[in-house]
């Protein structure tokens, strides 16, 4: 899509400073959101996906589409290929690479999304926020070495992966789409490049929440608690503020245990449970 397709698009923008959130109506049934932005900036950098030279779909979940209410007709397959390619950003979004910390190969380190950009969040027809997140999308700021790319055969694996744990009822990121981007990336051999587009209710981690704990920001660690009980658990917010983190503590590690039992009872495993 080009730039003068999308000004002919009407889009509504609220406030756009960094203590609001940004609010984009645009084609598609997409209503966009910044609501990232409000937390404090150390726990993200701003980051734009790279350009590619040849966008095409291979695969799009259409069923999870419709939940989302996104309605794809309006859109050509390329314009298609070009948005979950990160080519087009929406009016008003500020894509951004999460920082976070974990325990990785026996030590604490400070970490970030180092190939994968949030695009920004959605919300869905039920009022519901979830994030739209580009995985393989290039460089950010916390990809140390790496080139930020993925390829073609993982972004297929997760994508059939995470759409068969989401049908076993066992809590899961989803895959909306995976598109090659016509360039080659360079592993153990050169393979075709692909971004997947992942959807989740929020990319909060335990370790977003140790990274404020290992700098002793507490008035920072204070707004990421807000946040995430507002966004994620609404039903706490009459509670006093105390007996809040009590609760959510107890949510967190039943909901961690039950998914990682879940996890064990069809044979996955995962090292970085903080991650």
């Amino acid at each position: 899509m080009s730039n003068s397709q999308n000004d002919n698009h009407q889009h509504s923008a609220i406030s756009q400073n960094r203590n609001s959130p940004v609010e984009t109506s645009s084609r598609g049934g997409w209503i966009w959101h910044n609501s990232y932005l409000k937390l404090p900036e150390q726990l993200y950098q701003k980051a734009k996906p790279e350009k590619v030279p040849n966008p095409e779909i291979a695969l799009f979940n259409q069923p999870l589409a419709a939940e989302l209410g996104l309605d794809w007709k309006e859109y050509s397959s390329d314009q298609l290929a070009s948005l979950f390619a990160g080519q087009v950003i929406p009016a008003g979004i500020e894509p951004l690479a999460q920082a976070y910390a974990g325990h990785q190969f026996g030590g604490f380190t400070l970490l970030g999304d180092g190939r994968a950009i949030l695009l920004g969040e959605h919300q869905t027809p039920q009022g519901a926020l979830v994030d739209v997140h580009l995985k393989g999308s290039g460089k950010t700021p916390f990809s140390r070495r790496g080139d930020g790319k993925a390829s073609l055969g993982p972004m297929l694996r997760e994508y059939l992966i995470s759409e068969s744990m989401h049908a076993l009822s066992i809590p899961t990121t989803r895959s909306l789409a995976v598109v090659t981007t016509g360039e080659k990336v360079y592993r153990e051999t050169v393979q075709p490049g692909a971004i997947l587009t992942r959807i989740a209710k929020a990319h909060i981690r335990i370790g977003t929440f140790q990274l404020l704990m290992a700098t002793q920001d507490n008035q920072a660690l204070e707004r990421l608690f807000d946040y995430t009980v507002k966004r994620l658990f609404p039903e706490l917010l009459p509670l006093e503020r105390s007996d809040q983190a009590i609760e959510l503590l107890r949510i967190v590690i039943d909901r961690q245990a039950s998914l990682i039992a879940k996890w064990q009872s069809v044979g996955f495993i995962h090292g970085v449970m903080n991650t």
